[in-house]
């Protein structure tokens, strides 16, 4: 069941949770490297994280500047405060954070 920060795509399920969009993947790319800690984003400005609520049931993986998350427990769920909470099944998953342009470069967004 979709919950309402979902959404079907020509690849899958996509989750957003603001800044943070998660796509459900076959697995983890070759090269990956296992990551410490379950925040996916952390907010500059009210230091509130985009954050896994398990450390035990998940694994975060990366390879270059691509971030990605392993949910080895049968759900384990993305909080924020001032967000609705997402649960996502068992599977791997890829991370993206919101990106804008600023003169020059473009930067990761942060709340």
């Amino acid at each position: 069941m979709l919950n309402r920060n979902s959404q079907i795509s020509s690849t899958g399920v996509l989750y957003r949770q603001g800044d943070v969009l998660i796509s459900r993947i076959a697995g983890l790319p070759s090269g990956a490297h296992r990551q410490e800690g379950v925040t996916l984003a952390q907010g500059e400005v009210t230091g509130h994280s985009h954050r896994m609520d398990r450390a035990d049931a998940v694994q975060l993986w990366a390879q270059g500047n691509e971030l990605f998350l392993e949910v080895s427990a049968e759900i384990a769920t993305l909080v924020h405060e001032e967000h609705r909470a997402i649960e996502l099944p068992q599977g791997f998953y890829r991370v993206w954070k919101q990106r804008e342009y600023r003169p020059g470069a473009y930067v990761e967004v942060m709340d």
